[in-house]
């Protein structure tokens, strides 16, 4: 469980860095769109998963090869910040989830405009009534 504790505190300190890193120091107009989501660590430490994602009105081939090209340059910098004795290798994915979650509404929505047009009448008989009066013990 110290361990578990241990990882969520290194992949955190690690999102903040990055993220100020990313902001501050770097001067490629690529990452000027990227947002770091999330961090994993490894329970070993020695690997950090960044997801990351694009502004909308980003490319997201360019952030890509932005964040490629500020790889070292952010592995060391994130060295000296941390100061871990060892340097967890940098993994780079792209977080999809956003785009995720804007195709599940969408759906949602077009379900939600499909039932106002065509609304759906259900009767209920008599006995089929499943009140809670039924299942108390």
């Amino acid at each position: 469980m110290a361990n578990e504790n241990r990882q969520a505190r290194v992949a955190e300190r690690v999102r903040v860095e990055a993220t100020t890193l990313l902001a501050r120091t770097l001067r490629d107009p690529g990452v000027n769109a990227i947002t770091i989501t999330r961090v994993s660590m490894t329970a070993d430490l020695q690997v950090a998963r960044i997801y990351y994602s694009v502004s909308a009105d980003g490319n997201r081939r360019e952030a890509t090869l932005a964040l490629r090209r500020a790889k070292t340059y952010l592995r060391r910098k994130l060295g000296q910040k941390l100061g871990l004795r060892l340097v967890p290798e940098i993994r780079l994915l792209y977080d999809d989830s956003l785009e995720q979650q804007q195709r599940i509404d969408t759906i949602f929505k077009e379900i939600e405009q499909e039932r106002i047009k065509h609304p759906v009448i259900q009767t209920v008989e008599k006995g089929d009534d499943l009140s809670e009066e039924q299942y108390d013990t």
